[in-house]
């Protein structure tokens, strides 16, 4: 059909007339409601963006001579964050002759693996970084 033709039977109709192949040959169109078509297309994505979830990584720092109770405290905020769906960055800063101790600083980062076994799993392994070494847990998910 002629695009005059196409486009008159679009204005007698009040609709528009939208190209939707513009790269064929010929171009493809369509005589619909944009306005219409538009405010329903962000009804969806609004729809789906209602639906998702969006994942936050939250970081505890340790140190090296942390004390139980310290500790604990610690594990019990990491919990929490876990439960609610959210990553964990467990970071331990090595500061002046600690560094010479790195291997307590795994030390600490596995008993805290250990400790949130039953919330969160290992996403990523200890690692030295610098004078930090990192660890992510991530949640369990729950089916």
């Amino acid at each position: 059909m002629l695009t005059a033709n196409a486009l008159n039977m679009a204005i007698e109709n009040d609709l528009d007339l939208v190209k939707i192949a513009p790269q064929a040959t010929p171009p493809v169109c369509k005589i619909m409601n944009y306005g219409k078509y538009r405010f329903e297309q962000t009804k969806r994505e609004k729809e789906a963006k209602k639906n998702q979830k969006v994942i936050d990584i939250k970081e505890i720092r340790l140190s090296v001579n942390i004390d139980t109770h310290d500790f604990e405290t610690k594990v019990s905020h990491a919990k929490r964050f876990l439960t609610s769906g959210d990553k964990v960055k467990v970071t331990i800063r090595f500061r002046g002759r600690e560094m010479a101790h790195a291997e307590l600083g795994g030390e600490i980062l596995k008993n805290f693996a250990d400790a949130c076994a039953e919330f969160g799993s290992v996403d990523k392994m200890p690692k030295l970084e610098g004078r930090s070494m990192i660890m992510f847990l991530t949640a369990k998910t729950t089916k």
